[in-house]
């Protein structure tokens, strides 16, 4: 493989030009209807100080979490030509063009993302493949060494404390084998982070906090640029930072109907955002496992039916896109990191964003 020169580019997209203009003609000439982009007018972009970027997404209340009323608010100052981002990933790449498509999935497969974003992102930095960071064996050796450390103490209490307290000390000893099995049989998280710390493999406290800011800091603009209106956002408890959650609609709260491919689609996208940019910084991500949860918990409330590797292509090519739009505006991308870590508001984050266009 090679990569291509902008001649043999601009041919290819030459002839997909031609191509689809072919498949058209013979297709009305079947009598088929075709579903061509929508043309709309472009809208010359209004040139706003930051201070008036500041000013007008201030306006904006995103508190509320109401959906409704953020959409019609951030469609029409797109329309006025005020912000530029909100629901940039849904309009072709060529704006000059003045066409505008829904997020269009196709088919991912593992070697094509390792190919697309040169072998940054894989199955095994998602965390979807390959070795996890603590794996059953390392369970299983940890769990043999706390119980033979645990009969070793017992039978030392025993052996030189007084009759009454090395009885109760080793009845104490005896319940660590049995609490570390329940908290790992409810809480297997908490083991692992034991089990890393041991190993000297863990992270420290800035580390922590920048994987942690960069995969929320994914997440938001992504979904901002998707279109996704916020439903919440708050602090982490362990971590006090910034986490932001999104409506999966526009509509807001939808749990009386099925969820639509485009919104399955816009989704997928912003779920895999946060584990992508782990991986882009850090080579591995260990935050996705929630997202792909809540991405699967999404797929069962679908109108279209996904079979296993149908979700399968459908997380890949969320992960390629959130990918591109990373890469695409990552000046942007890496202020609202900073953005996060000085837990700004949603506010000071759209401004943040609409302000780089």
């Amino acid at each position: 493989l090679h990569a291509m020169s902008d001649a043999e580019i601009a041919a290819l997209r030459e002839q997909a030009a031609k191509a689809r203009e072919e498949a058209n003609r013979l297709a009305k000439e079947l009598g088929k209807d075709i579903d061509e982009p929508k043309k709309v007018d472009v809208i010359p972009k209004v040139s706003l100080s930051k201070e008036e970027v500041s000013k007008i997404s201030g306006s904006i209340d995103f508190a509320a979490g109401d959906a409704v009323a953020q959409v019609q608010k951030l469609d029409s100052l797109v329309e006025e030509g005020k912000f530029g981002m909100w629901k940039k990933a849904t309009r072709e790449p060529t704006v000059s063009t003045a066409l505008f498509r829904s997020l269009r999935p196709y088919p991912v497969s593992l070697n094509m993302l390792s190919q697309r974003t040169g072998d940054r992102i894989t199955g095994e930095s998602l965390g979807v493949g390959g070795d996890p960071d603590v794996n059953l064996d390392d369970f299983k050796d940890a769990t043999i060494a706390v119980t033979l450390g645990s009969t070793a103490l017992a039978i030392a209490a025993l052996a030189l404390l007084p009759e009454n307290v090395g009885a109760t000390v080793c009845y104490l000893i005896a319940l660590v084998p049995v609490a570390w099995i329940g908290i790992g049989s409810s809480s297997p998280q908490i083991l692992a982070g034991a089990i890393m710390a041991a190993r000297g493999d863990g992270e420290s406290n800035e580390d922590r906090d920048d994987r942690i800011c960069r995969h929320e800091a994914a997440h938001f603009l992504c979904g901002y640029l998707c279109g996704l209106p916020v439903k919440q956002y708050s602090l982490l408890e362990d971590s006090g930072l910034p986490c932001v959650e999104f409506h999966v609609s526009a509509e807001g709260e939808i749990s009386n109907r099925e969820l639509e491919p485009e919104e399955i689609a816009t989704m997928s996208v912003v779920a895999m955002s946060g584990a992508v940019a782990e991986a882009m910084k850090f080579e591995q991500a260990r935050g996705g496992e929630n997202d792909l949860l809540q991405l699967e918990s999404l797929f069962r409330r679908s109108k279209e039916f996904y079979g296993a590797a149908k979700q399968q292509d459908l997380t890949r090519w969320g992960a390629l896109v959130s990918y591109q739009l990373l890469n695409d505006h990552r000046s942007v991308y890496e202020s609202l990191v900073d953005a996060f870590k000085s837990k700004k508001s949603v506010m000071e984050c759209v401004a943040i964003v609409e302000g780089s266009c």
